[in-house]
Protein backbone atom coordinates (compact mmCIF):
# COMPACT_ATOMS: atom_id res chain seq x y z
CA UNK A 1 0.00 0.00 0.00
CA UNK A 2 1.10 3.57 -0.89
CA UNK A 3 -0.14 6.43 0.97
CA UNK A 4 0.17 9.98 0.43
CA UNK A 5 -0.27 12.85 3.02
CA UNK A 6 -2.78 16.10 2.04
CA UNK A 7 -3.20 19.20 3.71
CA UNK A 8 -6.49 21.25 3.25
CA UNK A 9 -6.83 24.46 2.03
CA UNK A 10 -8.88 28.00 2.59
CA UNK A 11 -12.50 27.22 3.16
CA UNK A 12 -11.84 24.57 5.54
CA UNK A 13 -11.56 26.72 8.67
CA UNK A 14 -14.24 26.31 11.62
CA UNK A 15 -13.89 27.97 15.36
CA UNK A 16 -13.05 24.87 17.89
CA UNK A 17 -10.74 22.82 15.22
CA UNK A 18 -7.63 21.60 16.98
CA UNK A 19 -8.87 22.32 20.47
CA UNK A 20 -9.46 18.49 20.96
CA UNK A 21 -6.20 18.13 19.40
CA UNK A 22 -4.21 20.48 21.66
CA UNK A 23 -6.15 18.85 24.74
CA UNK A 24 -5.74 15.45 24.18
CA UNK A 25 -1.69 16.19 23.24
CA UNK A 26 0.58 17.93 24.31
CA UNK A 27 2.60 18.32 21.18
CA UNK A 28 -0.05 19.68 19.02
CA UNK A 29 -0.30 22.43 21.57
CA UNK A 30 3.13 22.76 21.42
CA UNK A 31 2.09 24.00 17.61
CA UNK A 32 -0.31 26.25 18.18
CA UNK A 33 2.16 28.09 21.01
CA UNK A 34 5.02 27.78 18.33
CA UNK A 35 2.91 29.75 16.03
CA UNK A 36 1.21 32.33 18.74
CA UNK A 37 4.96 33.00 19.57
CA UNK A 38 6.11 33.69 15.87
CA UNK A 39 3.24 35.72 14.58
CA UNK A 40 3.24 37.73 18.35
CA UNK A 41 -0.42 36.74 18.96
CA UNK A 42 -2.92 34.25 20.64
CA UNK A 43 -4.09 33.49 16.96
CA UNK A 44 -5.28 29.90 18.89
CA UNK A 45 -7.46 31.88 21.24
CA UNK A 46 -8.90 32.98 17.98
CA UNK A 47 -9.50 29.83 16.55
CA UNK A 48 -10.62 28.24 19.47
CA UNK A 49 -12.89 31.03 21.09
CA UNK A 50 -13.23 34.12 18.16
CA UNK A 51 -15.93 35.13 15.40
CA UNK A 52 -15.95 32.68 12.39
CA UNK A 53 -15.38 36.07 10.46
CA UNK A 54 -12.24 37.31 12.12
CA UNK A 55 -11.08 33.71 11.43
CA UNK A 56 -11.98 33.82 7.60
CA UNK A 57 -10.08 36.54 7.16
CA UNK A 58 -7.47 35.73 4.82
CA UNK A 59 -4.19 36.62 7.04
CA UNK A 60 -5.77 34.73 9.67
CA UNK A 61 -7.14 31.27 8.02
CA UNK A 62 -3.72 30.61 6.06
CA UNK A 63 -1.53 30.09 9.27
CA UNK A 64 -4.73 28.42 11.42
CA UNK A 65 -5.07 25.63 9.29
CA UNK A 66 -1.25 25.62 8.75
CA UNK A 67 -1.34 25.15 12.50
CA UNK A 68 -4.26 22.85 13.20
CA UNK A 69 -2.67 20.15 10.11
CA UNK A 70 0.71 20.75 11.87
CA UNK A 71 -1.18 19.52 15.40
CA UNK A 72 -2.59 16.37 13.43
CA UNK A 73 0.62 15.56 12.38
CA UNK A 74 2.04 15.77 15.60
CA UNK A 75 -0.50 13.71 16.66
CA UNK A 76 0.21 11.03 14.64
CA UNK A 77 3.69 11.67 15.39
CA UNK A 78 3.27 11.28 19.34
CA UNK A 79 1.24 7.88 18.76
CA UNK A 80 4.12 6.69 16.26
CA UNK A 81 3.00 7.50 12.86
CA UNK A 82 5.55 9.75 11.34
CA UNK A 83 5.75 11.24 8.04
CA UNK A 84 7.55 8.11 6.73
CA UNK A 85 4.40 6.77 6.49
CA UNK A 86 3.71 8.80 2.88
CA UNK A 87 5.27 8.21 -0.30
CA UNK A 88 4.06 12.00 -1.20
CA UNK A 89 2.77 15.24 0.53
CA UNK A 90 0.32 17.52 -1.21
CA UNK A 91 -1.37 20.21 -0.31
CA UNK A 92 -4.35 22.32 -1.49
CA UNK A 93 -3.34 26.23 -2.20
CA UNK A 94 -2.13 27.39 1.16
CA UNK A 95 -1.71 23.50 2.63
CA UNK A 96 1.06 23.49 0.50
CA UNK A 97 3.10 25.18 3.02
CA UNK A 98 1.63 22.95 5.56
CA UNK A 99 2.63 20.04 3.38
CA UNK A 100 6.44 21.55 3.11
CA UNK A 101 6.24 21.50 7.50
CA UNK A 102 5.46 18.49 8.11
CA UNK A 103 7.78 17.03 5.36
CA UNK A 104 10.26 18.91 7.98
CA UNK A 105 11.52 21.37 4.66
CA UNK A 106 10.25 24.46 6.42
CA UNK A 107 10.11 25.62 9.97
CA UNK A 108 7.17 25.86 11.90
CA UNK A 109 7.21 29.26 13.12
CA UNK A 110 9.05 29.64 9.64
CA UNK A 111 5.35 28.75 7.71
CA UNK A 112 3.52 30.72 10.25
CA UNK A 113 5.29 33.95 9.35
CA UNK A 114 5.37 32.88 5.93
CA UNK A 115 1.58 31.94 5.68
CA UNK A 116 0.18 35.63 7.24
CA UNK A 117 2.52 37.56 4.46
CA UNK A 118 0.97 35.63 1.79
CA UNK A 119 -2.75 36.38 3.51
CA UNK A 120 -2.20 39.63 3.70
CA UNK A 121 0.12 40.01 0.36
CA UNK A 122 -3.06 38.35 -1.04
CA UNK A 123 -5.67 40.83 0.24
CA UNK A 124 -3.80 43.47 -0.68
CA UNK A 125 -3.15 42.87 -4.10
CA UNK A 126 -6.53 43.92 -5.51
CA UNK A 127 -8.86 46.52 -3.98
CA UNK A 128 -12.10 44.50 -2.33
CA UNK A 129 -15.29 44.74 -5.07
CA UNK A 130 -12.75 44.46 -8.35
CA UNK A 131 -11.73 40.70 -8.23
CA UNK A 132 -14.14 37.71 -7.97
CA UNK A 133 -14.13 33.71 -8.13
CA UNK A 134 -16.79 31.70 -9.03
CA UNK A 135 -16.91 27.89 -8.98
CA UNK A 136 -17.99 26.18 -12.25
CA UNK A 137 -19.91 22.69 -11.39
CA UNK A 138 -20.09 20.20 -13.77
CA UNK A 139 -18.16 21.55 -16.98
CA UNK A 140 -14.57 19.70 -17.25
CA UNK A 141 -11.21 21.47 -17.52
CA UNK A 142 -11.14 22.42 -20.53
CA UNK A 143 -14.35 23.87 -21.18
CA UNK A 144 -14.01 25.61 -17.95
CA UNK A 145 -10.56 26.64 -19.35
CA UNK A 146 -12.57 27.92 -22.60
CA UNK A 147 -15.44 29.63 -20.95
CA UNK A 148 -12.82 31.57 -18.52
CA UNK A 149 -11.23 32.62 -22.19
CA UNK A 150 -14.45 33.60 -23.63
CA UNK A 151 -15.66 35.56 -21.19
CA UNK A 152 -12.07 37.78 -20.18
CA UNK A 153 -13.03 40.45 -23.02
CA UNK A 154 -9.60 41.89 -22.19
CA UNK A 155 -10.07 41.55 -18.46
CA UNK A 156 -8.20 38.84 -16.42
CA UNK A 157 -10.30 35.62 -16.26
CA UNK A 158 -8.77 32.19 -15.35
CA UNK A 159 -9.19 28.98 -14.46
CA UNK A 160 -7.67 28.99 -10.89
CA UNK A 161 -8.65 25.61 -9.21
CA UNK A 162 -9.30 22.71 -11.07
CA UNK A 163 -10.53 20.60 -7.91
CA UNK A 164 -12.12 17.31 -9.77
CA UNK A 165 -13.56 16.09 -12.89
CA UNK A 166 -16.75 18.70 -12.52
CA UNK A 167 -15.61 21.87 -9.89
CA UNK A 168 -13.59 24.08 -11.38
CA UNK A 169 -13.23 27.22 -10.02
CA UNK A 170 -12.44 30.70 -12.01
CA UNK A 171 -10.78 33.65 -10.60
CA UNK A 172 -10.39 37.22 -12.16
CA UNK A 173 -12.31 40.70 -12.65
CA UNK A 174 -15.81 40.69 -10.69
CA UNK A 175 -17.32 41.55 -14.44
CA UNK A 176 -15.69 38.81 -16.50
CA UNK A 177 -16.25 36.35 -13.82
CA UNK A 178 -19.70 37.00 -13.93
CA UNK A 179 -19.74 36.55 -17.55
CA UNK A 180 -17.60 33.41 -16.86
CA UNK A 181 -20.90 32.10 -14.67
CA UNK A 182 -23.59 33.24 -17.26
CA UNK A 183 -21.71 31.24 -20.64
CA UNK A 184 -20.89 28.86 -18.19
CA UNK A 185 -24.54 27.87 -17.86
CA UNK A 186 -25.13 28.11 -21.61
CA UNK A 187 -21.83 25.68 -21.99
CA UNK A 188 -24.19 23.24 -19.56
CA UNK A 189 -22.56 23.46 -16.49
CA UNK A 190 -25.07 22.24 -13.22
CA UNK A 191 -24.35 25.05 -11.68
CA UNK A 192 -22.28 28.36 -11.40
CA UNK A 193 -21.96 30.37 -8.44
CA UNK A 194 -19.62 33.43 -7.32
CA UNK A 195 -17.77 32.48 -4.03
CA UNK A 196 -17.88 34.52 -1.15
CA UNK A 197 -14.14 35.40 -1.35
CA UNK A 198 -12.37 38.26 -0.25
CA UNK A 199 -10.22 38.61 -3.36
CA UNK A 200 -9.16 36.48 -6.77
CA UNK A 201 -7.04 33.82 -5.63
CA UNK A 202 -4.54 32.06 -8.12
CA UNK A 203 -4.65 34.62 -11.45
CA UNK A 204 -2.59 37.08 -12.33
CA UNK A 205 -4.35 39.63 -11.10
CA UNK A 206 -1.98 38.37 -7.99
CA UNK A 207 1.09 39.52 -9.26
CA UNK A 208 1.81 42.09 -6.34
CA UNK A 209 1.68 39.36 -3.80
CA UNK A 210 3.78 37.08 -5.88
CA UNK A 211 6.34 39.64 -5.90
CA UNK A 212 5.52 40.05 -1.89
CA UNK A 213 6.18 35.91 -1.48
CA UNK A 214 9.33 35.93 -3.82
CA UNK A 215 10.82 38.82 -1.36
CA UNK A 216 9.89 36.81 1.75
CA UNK A 217 10.54 33.39 0.71
CA UNK A 218 14.01 34.54 -0.39
CA UNK A 219 15.05 34.84 3.16
CA UNK A 220 13.74 31.65 4.85
CA UNK A 221 15.40 28.57 5.31
CA UNK A 222 14.44 25.37 2.79
CA UNK A 223 15.31 21.97 3.21
CA UNK A 224 14.75 18.87 0.91
CA UNK A 225 10.91 18.09 2.36
CA UNK A 226 11.84 13.90 4.14
CA UNK A 227 9.36 12.75 1.35
CA UNK A 228 8.23 14.64 -1.82
CA UNK A 229 5.94 17.23 -2.60
CA UNK A 230 3.16 17.21 -5.08
CA UNK A 231 3.25 20.35 -6.08
CA UNK A 232 -0.01 22.56 -7.31
CA UNK A 233 1.17 24.15 -10.72
CA UNK A 234 3.54 21.40 -11.58
CA UNK A 235 0.78 18.09 -10.67
CA UNK A 236 4.32 16.14 -10.10
CA UNK A 237 6.67 15.79 -7.41
CA UNK A 238 9.35 18.08 -6.63
CA UNK A 239 12.09 17.62 -3.57
CA UNK A 240 14.52 20.18 -4.48
CA UNK A 241 14.55 23.26 -2.18
CA UNK A 242 15.92 25.91 -5.20
CA UNK A 243 12.59 24.78 -7.56
CA UNK A 244 10.02 24.38 -4.73
CA UNK A 245 11.05 28.04 -3.61
CA UNK A 246 10.14 28.95 -6.95
CA UNK A 247 7.01 26.91 -7.18
CA UNK A 248 5.92 28.78 -3.79
CA UNK A 249 6.08 32.27 -5.89
CA UNK A 250 4.59 30.53 -8.75
CA UNK A 251 1.41 29.42 -7.23
CA UNK A 252 0.31 32.90 -5.98
CA UNK A 253 -0.77 33.65 -9.23
CA UNK A 254 -0.82 29.79 -11.12
CA UNK A 255 -3.79 27.42 -11.37
CA UNK A 256 -4.22 24.76 -8.45
CA UNK A 257 -4.06 21.67 -10.97
CA UNK A 258 -5.30 19.15 -7.62
CA UNK A 259 -7.12 16.78 -10.34
CA UNK A 260 -3.50 16.87 -11.95
CA UNK A 261 -2.42 16.28 -8.88
CA UNK A 262 -3.92 13.47 -7.63
CA UNK A 263 -4.11 11.42 -11.21
CA UNK A 264 -0.42 11.90 -10.94
CA UNK A 265 0.14 10.38 -7.24
CA UNK A 266 -2.19 7.51 -8.58
CA UNK A 267 -0.27 7.00 -11.37
CA UNK A 268 2.76 6.71 -8.51
CA UNK A 269 0.95 3.67 -6.82
CA UNK A 270 -0.36 5.76 -4.14
CA UNK A 271 -4.11 3.89 -3.27
CA UNK A 272 -4.42 5.63 0.45
CA UNK A 273 -4.67 9.53 1.03
CA UNK A 274 -4.83 11.14 4.40
CA UNK A 275 -6.30 14.49 4.90
CA UNK A 276 -4.48 15.54 7.97
CA UNK A 277 -6.56 18.78 9.62
CA UNK A 278 -9.23 20.53 9.28
CA UNK A 279 -12.39 19.13 7.53
CA UNK A 280 -12.83 16.81 4.46
CA UNK A 281 -13.20 18.57 1.63
CA UNK A 282 -10.23 17.42 -0.09
CA UNK A 283 -11.39 13.81 0.71
CA UNK A 284 -14.48 14.38 -1.11
CA UNK A 285 -12.61 15.68 -4.13
CA UNK A 286 -10.53 12.86 -4.58
CA UNK A 287 -13.23 10.17 -4.04
CA UNK A 288 -14.22 11.85 -7.43
CA UNK A 289 -11.02 11.88 -8.92
CA UNK A 290 -10.53 8.34 -8.52
CA UNK A 291 -12.45 6.38 -6.79
CA UNK A 292 -9.74 3.27 -6.10
CA UNK A 293 -7.96 5.70 -3.63
CA UNK A 294 -9.53 5.19 0.01
CA UNK A 295 -9.39 8.24 2.41
CA UNK A 296 -9.10 8.96 5.67
CA UNK A 297 -9.44 12.57 7.26
CA UNK A 298 -7.74 13.09 10.45
CA UNK A 299 -8.68 15.95 12.45
CA UNK A 300 -9.91 14.88 15.84
CA UNK A 301 -7.96 12.77 18.76
CA UNK A 302 -10.72 9.83 17.63
CA UNK A 303 -9.18 10.07 14.11
CA UNK A 304 -5.62 9.99 15.01
CA UNK A 305 -6.03 6.97 17.91
CA UNK A 306 -7.92 4.90 15.00
CA UNK A 307 -5.29 5.15 12.39
CA UNK A 308 -2.82 4.53 14.96
CA UNK A 309 -4.21 1.42 15.98
CA UNK A 310 -4.60 0.25 12.46
CA UNK A 311 -0.93 0.90 12.05
CA UNK A 312 0.19 -1.34 14.91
Amino acid sequence: MSRAFVFPGQGAQTIGMGKALADAYPQAKAIYDEVDEALGEKLSTLIWEGSQDELTLTQNAQPALMATSLAAMRALESEGVTIAEASFVAGHSLGEYSALAAAGAISVADTARLLRTRGQAMQAAVPVGIGAMAALLGLDFETARDVAAVASEGEICQAANDNDPGQVVVSGHKGAVERAVELAKEKGAKRAVMLPVSAPFHCALMGPAAEAMAEALSQVDIQQPAVPLVANVVAEAVNDPTTIRALLVDQVTGSVRWRESVMFMAQQGVDEIWEIGAGKALSGMVRRIDRAISCQAIGTPEDVKNIAASMR
